[in-house]
């Protein structure tokens, strides 16, 4: 069994990640690609996970691959935690690990619509909202805000209590419709680092946009590593065709394996919110061979990815709260250390990361006027001080100004 040493699993995430200078991506779409998804739990997040990893993005390129190709679309998937995929992706993510989500959120709501005594039988009062709410939608196919509707759907307009204090049932509809991708996160009525979606039927935002049928499909990464490309139809959404469950599953393990590759069944279960079964079911499927890592637990890697990745050079980089590289794995040793402590709150939860050479060394934080200063957890040589240091003017001069809020604080970070 090969050894993958965690030097080279830091290399690996360098080059896959496109987190060393000159191997960049080109576009949010390569961004997104590199990473199988971004984190969009935060709505800044996106946009500074695509700044980190490009040399000229704008807040708008993101914005114009979201809300004018729609080559990029936001779903709730694994965990319950809202990303941007590739277009392409959304079938195999829909009968999966949305499927999942939108299962337990159903369960969920109509528990607590009867325990609240918004009526007797809460399937049916689910049911009956869902087909309100779509039946408005499709009057308006450019969307509405959440706002809108609950005042075009009078339904909604109730507060259920529920188990770790009150909850609106109409936002929850929405986070329910949302994972079970009858409708979408649509344009953005505010600037980038505020989430106010129009919220539109999925077959009416999957028909409007340039990227036409399909999308953009897979492409070859700047260090020449041929990206996975999805075999399903990526326009399944809006015709409903979509892959069996564990066909979803597969093309989201193959894509991980890609990305973060090699890890563990228990990073991938992890990762997927799933269960044992589907990663070893999506494991066996796809041929992926074992390799030993260096604490001695077995890694998994795509047959043909099994060739040693060298050491890409010295590198920095400056990445967002939640961002997708530190949310990869579960066991994140290897390129955290000593540290976790200090970088995620009591919930696993990532701040800021500043970053060089494969490992996290600290965080990043904005004053006032919304200059842009590294905090070091651990000693670092002056030459990786002053790199550090440059990225954080660099990120300064970007923002121009703006301030990053965050409800994910690390303890470094207060």
């Amino acid at each position: 069994m090969r050894l993958v040493t965690d030097a080279e699993r830091r290399s690996r995430l360098a080059v896959r990640h496109a987190l060393v200078p000159g191997l960049e991506a080109d576009s949010p779409d390569a961004v997104t690609r590199a990473l199988t998804a971004l984190h969009a739990t935060e709505p800044a997040t996106p946009y500074l996970s695509c700044w980190a990893r490009t040399t000229s993005m704008q807040p708008k390129d993101l914005d114009q691959a979201l809300y004018e190709q729609r080559s990029l679309v936001k779903q709730l998937a694994m965990r319950r935690t809202l990303f941007v995929f590739p277009r392409e992706l959304l079938p195999s993510v829909r009968s999966s690990a949305s499927a999942r989500v939108a299962a337990t959120e159903r369960a969920k709501l109509i528990k607590d619509v009867v325990a609240a005594g918004i009526a007797e039988e809460g399937a049916g009062w689910l049911d009956a909202a869902r087909a309100e709410i779509l039946a408005v939608l499709a009057e308006h196919p450019t969307g509405l805000t959440a706002a809108e509707i609950r005042e075009a759907v009078p339904r909604l307009r109730v507060k259920a209590s529920a188990v770790g204090g009150e909850t609106w049932a109409g936002p929850r509809m929405l986070v329910l419709l949302g994972a079970s991708a009858d409708i979408v996160r649509g344009v953005n009525t505010g600037r980038w680092v505020a989430s106010r979606p129009r919220w539109t039927l999925t077959r009416d935002w999957l028909a409007g946009g340039s990227a036409g049928p399909g999308g953009p499909g897979g492409s070859v990464d700047s260090a020449g590593l041929a990206e996975p490309t999805s075999s399903g139809d990526s326009d399944g959404l809006a015709d409903g065709g979509v892959p069996d469950v564990d066909a979803g599953y597969r093309e989201l393990v193959r894509r991980w394996l890609w990305s973060f590759g090699p890890g563990t069944e228990g990073d991938l279960v992890w990762w997927l919110g799933s269960t044992k079964k589907a990663v070893r079911t999506a494991l066996a499927e796809l041929g992926a061979q074992a390799v030993q890592l260096e604490d001695s637990s077995t890694g998994w890697l795509l047959p043909e990815d099994l060739e040693p990745v060298a050491d890409p050079g010295p590198w920095v980089r400056l990445l967002p709260v939640l961002d997708a590289t530190v949310m990869g794995w579960q066991a994140r040793d290897f390129y955290l250390g000593p540290h976790k402590a200090r970088l995620f709150d009591t919930r696993g939860n990532v701040g800021t990361s500043a970053w060089a050479n494969g490992r996290m060394v600290g965080c990043w934080v904005q004053d006032a006027a919304g200059r842009v200063e590294v905090r070091l957890v651990e000693d670092v040589p002056p030459g990786v001080r002053s790199a550090l240091d440059k990225e954080a003017a660099r990120l300064t001069d970007w923002l121009d100004g703006l301030r990053i809020g965050t409800v994910y604080p690390s303890p470094a970070m207060k």
